[in-house]
């Protein structure tokens, strides 16, 4: 399974092995398995409990006959940390596991605690696997599935805004996903995004950026006023200027042809972005991105302390970055 993706089969099963660090996929991994068997018995008992902290007989103490029959699912979290008597009595109950009982064992990945992993194995565990997303792709994906998990649709430049916005953390993520179906109608476009996260430092200032190199200047002031207004730090503006054209220079000197896996490796950034960067590319050649560079590392000194007035600096250097771009 696809960690974005990551769920527990639709059938109960008697042992659920969820193998992974990535929390809030490791959370909704236990959320389902408990979701199953209260659909299954709306009177279980689910139990949770960190393994850690088991001492010997704790086990079968939690596993005892129930008077009411009641169904039970234990959750035993972080199973890499079961030692001494607690790995024994986990091995033999999965060995012989009663009837009424479900397990979820949740373990972080790595070489530590493999023998809980081969009991939970043997004993016919359903793996969901809870990898770390760390490719941008992934967590676009992430997002696409977020929404299309509410029947929604995000646009793509809209999730590429979304994760600019609040960064790779997929719980913050989720969180930023959840308030924009909640709080929107229709596709989510990349306009209300940067409404809703306006005053994010990061969004409002690529933002800035994104429109200066593309020529579109006028709007470029409009969003760097709205920028200042929210509080966002000049310095934080010309940084994002001086790495969009940094990025344009680079894609510029770069191979033509080559694929964008290939540019995505040599130059440091994620394909997506080089497709964003190869659309801002039109219009620039290697006399107008010198200018603009310039033009940056002097806004850079000025909204340090070389001007008294670090918003016009910031401006001047808009309508500098655009003018180089329009010749």
């Amino acid at each position: 399974m696809s960690a974005a993706s990551a769920a527990v089969p639709a059938a109960v099963p008697a042992v659920t092995l969820v193998i992974g660090p990535e929390e809030l996929l490791v959370d909704r991994a236990v959320a389902a398995a408990a979701r199953m068997i209260r659909a299954v018995d709306a009177e279980a008992d689910v139990i949770q409990v960190a393994a850690g902290v088991l001492e010997s007989g704790a086990v079968f103490e939690l596993t005892a006959a129930s008077l009411f029959a009641q169904r039970r699912l234990l959750v035993i979290r972080g199973a890499q940390d079961l030692t001494g008597p607690a790995l024994v009595e986990i091995e033999a109950l999965l060995a012989d596991l009663p009837e009424d009982t479900s397990v979820v064992l949740t373990h972080a990945g790595g070489a530590k605690g493999k023998g809980v992993l081969e009991a939970a194995r043997r004993a016919g565990a359903v793996v969901v696997d809870c990898a770390e997303v760390k490719k941008t792709g992934d967590k676009l994906t992430f997002v696409s599935g977020e929404f299309r998990a509410a029947s929604r649709r995000i646009s793509s430049d809209a999730a590429k805004a979304l994760l600019d916005a609040v960064g790779g953390d997929l719980r913050g993520l989720a969180g930023a996903c959840a308030q924009l179906v909640a709080d929107t109608t229709g596709t989510v476009e990349v306009d209300t995004v940067r409404r809703y996260y306006a005053g994010r430092a990061e969004v409002t200032s690529f933002a800035v950026a994104d429109l200066a190199v593309e020529g579109r200047t006028e709007e470029a002031l409009v969003q760097l006023r709205w920028a200042l207004s929210c509080g966002v730090e000049p310095v934080l503006v010309v940084a994002a200027l001086a790495m969009a054209l940094r990025n344009i220079a680079k894609l510029a000197g770069a191979p033509r042809g080559a694929r964008p896996a290939d540019l995505a490796r040599d130059l440091g950034m994620p394909p997506w972005k080089i497709d964003r960067v190869r659309a801002q590319l039109r219009g620039w050649d290697g006399e107008g991105i010198a200018r603009a560079l310039r033009a940056v590392a002097t806004a850079d000194a000025d909204v340090k302390g070389a001007a008294a007035s670090p918003g016009y600096a910031l401006e001047r250097a808009l309508v500098t970055v655009g003018a180089a771009r329009r010749r």
